[in-house]
């Protein structure tokens, strides 16, 4: 199975424990760790881009563009660079690969001016996602970006269909080793225009809209 499948198959598997584990109850976590869900900045995740396995690099070194690259960062976690070798990338910054390869190629070059930039971001193809599901017009499954809210989320899916309780809304969000379900109230934000459950989005965040029960 390839790297990309299993980053495939780690997403669905996180939606499923979801809703093996609280979603059809559609239970509150605690309010301790609604408020420690709440309480990590949006911005961490997104500020700072972290490398992984599929990404893509270019490597510029200024005034030696023989030794200047773009290259995929391998399945073990590494890229190739002239002169240099194996460097290690994934888990690190781009800020902090071109230190690491600024280091390295100063033993050959003098004063080195390097930078990393990447081309393609394939290892946060699903961890840096947002969905919604339930009882929407589209379930949709998006890429996060900064300033993005609930209410935003829930109007990329068309909002409602007519079998929504759209108080009983549920953010779930992953805090470490456990799920959070934070309690979302929809209708208030929409019609009384009361915004104190339209809380910022995480990459990862779920949001789910149960159906009425008749």
């Amino acid at each position: 199975m390839s790297l990309k499948s299993l980053v495939s198959a780690s997403a669905l598997s996180f939606l499923a424990a979801i809703f093996l584990a609280g979603c059809a109850s559609n239970t509150p976590s605690s309010p301790e760790m609604v408020r420690k869900a709440l309480a990590m900045d949006s911005r961490d995740s997104v500020e700072q881009y972290v490398l992984g396995a599929t990404d893509i690099v270019r490597v510029s070194v200024w005034r030696n563009e023989d030794i200047s690259i773009s290259v995929p960062v391998r399945p073990d976690g590494k890229i190739s660079v002239p002169l240099v070798g194996d460097v290690q990338a994934s888990g690190e910054t781009p800020e902090q690969l071109a230190q690491s390869i600024r280091t390295e190629l100063s033993e050959y070059i003098r004063e080195p001016q390097v930078s990393v930039v990447v081309t393609s971001m394939g290892s946060h193809e699903f961890t840096d996602r947002v969905r919604v599901t339930g009882a929407v017009r589209q379930p949709i499954s998006i890429p996060h970006r900064s300033g993005m809210t609930v209410l935003d989320l829930f109007l990329n899916a068309g909002g409602a269909n007519q079998f929504a309780n759209l108080n009983d809304s549920m953010l779930y969000r992953q805090v470490e080793d456990k799920v959070v379900a934070i309690p979302v109230q929809l209708e208030d934000i929409l019609s009384k225009g009361r915004i104190s459950t339209n809380y910022s989005m995480r990459p990862g965040d779920i949001l789910t809209i149960p159906e009425r029960s008749f």
